[in-house]
C-alpha cells in the first residue's frame, strides 16, 4: 500500500505522473482534484480539506497547490492537518519561480501566463468557460488590461508553442516564451519522498 498521498490540482497531473514514473516512486499515490476549480478558487480549500479528511491511512501528505487565489484560506485547511503545498501564489511561480514571475510582473503589470496543461485545454478553460466562444466581444472585457502572454512551457514541444502563439493572437496580445522544466514542482516532491516518514501526523 502506497504509504505517501499527494493530492494535486489536475493541472499538474501529468508533470507529477511524469516524476512518479521518472524516479520510480512506488509508495507514492496520486490523486487530482478538477483542474477548473481555477475558475472557482473560492471551492479549494474544501475540496482540498475533504481530500485530507479521507486521508488519514497515509503516513505523509503533499498538496500539489500554490494559493492559486484561495487568499490564504488554503493555508488554514493544511494546517488544520499539519499538510504542507507548493511554494509561490500560483503554479506559474511553482514553475518559474517567484523571482522570475515577479520581474515579470514588474516589466509588464498585464501578463497573461500559459502552462502547457493551459495551453492543451485554452478553447476549453478560456475560450468556452468564460463565454467567448459565443460571444467574443468578452475577450476585449475579460482581457483588455493585458497587453502581452508570456507562455511558461514544461516540455519544449514545437507544437505547444504554435498553439500558445495562436491563443495570443486570439487575445490580441504579445507574445513570449519562456522553458521553465518542473521548476519547484519537482524539487519540492523529490524533498517530501526523500525525507524519512514522521512517526505521527497532524490530523
Amino acid at each position: 500500500m502506497s504509504s505517501t498521498l499527494i493530492i494535486a490540482c489536475g493541472a499538474l497531473a501529468r508533470e507529477i505522473m511524469a516524476l512518479i514514473d521518472a524516479n520510480d516512486w512506488h509508495d507514492v499515490r496520486l490523486e487530482c482534484l478538477p483542474a477548473d476549480l481555477h475558475n472557482r478558487p473560492d471551492r479549494i480549500p474544501e475540496a482540498v480539506g475533504r481530500k485530507l479528511r479521507e486521508a488519514s491511512r497515509y503516513s505523509r501528505i503533499f498538496v500539489a497547490y500554490a494559493d492559486c487565489g484561495t487568499g490564504g484560506l488554503l493555508d488554514e485547511v493544511l494546517a488544520e492537518h499539519g499538510a504542507e503545498r507548493l511554494p509561490g501564489a500560483h503554479c506559474y511561480d511553482v514553475y518559474a519561480g517567484e523571482s522570475v514571475i515577479a520581474a515579470l510582473s514588474e516589466q509588464e503589470l498585464g501578463t497573461f501566463y500559459l502552462t502547457d496543461f493551459l495551453v492543451r485545454h485554452f478553447d476549453r478553460l478560456v475560450i468556452q468557460e468564460l463565454g467567448i466562444e459565443h460571444h467574443p466581444q468578452l475577450a476585449s472585457l475579460y482581457f483588455g488590461q493585458y497587453r502581452r502572454l508570456v507562455y511558461l512551457s514544461q516540455r519544449d514541444d514545437p507544437a505547444l508553442q504554435a498553439a500558445a502563439q495562436r491563443a495570443a493572437a486570439r487575445l490580441g496580445l504579445s507574445f513570449e516564451y519562456r522553458h521553465t522544466g518542473y521548476g519547484e514542482l519537482a524539487t519540492s516532491l523529490v524533498r517530501l519522498v526523500s525525507e524519512p516518514v514522521a512517526v505521527e501526523r497532524a490530523t
